[in-house]
């Protein structure tokens, strides 16, 4: 593994200088999950949750959370995404939501952290949504399935 890029030869953490780097095309998606009681889950698929349309409030502050993400975390470039989806699968075995989320850009420096902050964002949002019909939900499984683009080439999750 190589070092860690955020911090300088003191210590001290730095933004990564990406200006030396090439624009190239590059790609992140990231997954997880919300579970949830089977009945909060008809809830959802219903559609009668009494703050809305779940499933699509919480698609589109997965797409707000991408943009938004280098004012979230501290050292991330900001970047000129060019494409957010975020596909919110009900599963009955879970029982609850699966989030996948995907992010495009051209540009120096990757976007798995947007991707990150896509799925993060939208199952937060999800929990807001129906958090008054069940407080025992659990968010989990975020991580990046595929990455690619740049110098270090494509990476799959196993």
């Amino acid at each position: 593994m190589s070092g860690l890029t955020h911090f300088d030869p003191s210590g001290h953490a730095h933004m990564v200088d990406v200006s030396g780097k090439l624009n190239t095309d590059r790609i992140a998606t990231a997954q997880g999950w919300v579970k949830m009681t089977s009945e909060t889950l008809e809830i959802i698929t219903e559609g009668r949750a009494e703050k809305g349309d779940v499933l699509g409030i919480a698609r589109l502050a997965g797409i707000m959370g991408a943009k938004q993400t280098s004012t979230l975390i501290p050292l991330c470039h900001p970047l000129p995404i060019t494409k957010v989806s975020v596909e919110l699968e009900p599963d009955t075995t879970l029982p609850g939501v699966r989030i996948s989320a995907t992010v495009k850009t051209s540009g120096q420096t990757g976007v798995e952290m947007e991707a990150l902050t896509a799925v993060s964002t939208t199952a937060l949002t999800l929990f807001d949504m129906v958090k008054a019909v069940e407080k025992t939900m659990e968010i989990g499984g975020i991580h990046v399935t595929l990455k690619d683009g740049g110098k270090s080439g494509r990476f799959e999750a196993p």
